[in-house]
């Protein structure tokens, strides 16, 4: 068939230079686990180099054309091409509690809602590698005491050791975004356990930068600390002038406020 026309309303920019879709493809490193998942394939230049590695490769594709156009291209997808919207589908219908790694050339409209997700199910993603818009990969891997350090920051680092790799020009997409983009990996750390709820983590978090001018004292007051706790010189900083571990250590302490 036909290549895929690339659709404005999944954010679809296809990769036409090989020598990025193989660098990609060549950042996780496949110890410890055989299923890799590639989300939003298009018409397979990233897949190509998966399909050379000694994995399992799946791939899961939102858009029927491009399920199509696979199925015609790549025999060694038989049986490995899931025609499902990823943020809305049951992944262990395929995996069944095994670890898998994620890899894609992501589209930039719900890249950081892939990332949440992979945050929920991390005890089964080792490894997470791939393309997002240049500012989001950034704002991922930046570190306390920046404008673009957030929540997407602070939940990543708490779980995995996240890098950013290289960055990618506009001019070798079809149809060129308007944006540069930037590939990142993520590496689940070997203890991704949290010395604290990690409900309440994500709570404190999410709270603290949703008001991210303010101090934590008033940041946080939705969560009706004691006044003892409030006076802990930590709610005189606002939320980006804490590390990720510190962020733990302040649900550490809200946890024993009898939160």
């Amino acid at each position: 068939m036909e290549k895929v026309k690339a659709k404005k309303h999944l954010g679809q920019h296809f990769l036409k230079d090989e020598s990025i879709a193989k660098a990609i493809a060549d950042t996780i490193n496949l110890e410890g686990y055989d299923d890799v998942l590639e989300i939003g394939p298009g018409m397979g230049v990233l897949t190509k180099y998966l399909l050379d590695k000694p994995t399992n490769t799946y791939v899961i594709e939102i858009d029927t054309e491009s399920v199509a156009y696979l199925d015609e291209n790549y025999p060694k997808l038989k049986d490995k091409i899931i025609s499902q919207d990823f943020l809305r589908y049951d992944i262990n219908e395929i995996f069944q509690g095994k670890q898998f790694a994620i890899i894609g050339n992501f589209p930039y409209n719900i890249s950081t809602q892939i990332v949440f997700k992979t945050l929920e199910l991390k005890h089964q993603i080792p490894e997470f590698a791939g393309m997002f818009q240049k500012e989001v990969a950034q704002r991922i891997c930046e570190k306390k005491g920046s404008k673009a350090y957030g929540i997407l920051s602070v939940l990543a680092q708490a779980f995995y050791d996240v890098e950013y790799l290289f960055t990618v020009d506009e001019n070798v997409f079809i149809p060129p975004p308007k944006v540069k983009s930037g590939v990142m990996r993520m590496r689940r750390k070997a203890d991704f356990s949290l010395p604290c709820g990690e409900k309440l983590f994500f709570t404190v978090v999410k709270t603290a930068f949703q008001q991210r001018r303010k101090t934590l004292r008033n940041s946080l007051k939705t969560l009706n600390l004691s006044d003892e706790l409030r006076e802990d010189t930590v709610f005189n900083l606002r939320p980006e002038q804490l590390s990720v571990e510190e962020f733990i250590e302040l649900t550490k302490k809200i946890e024993a406020d009898g939160i």
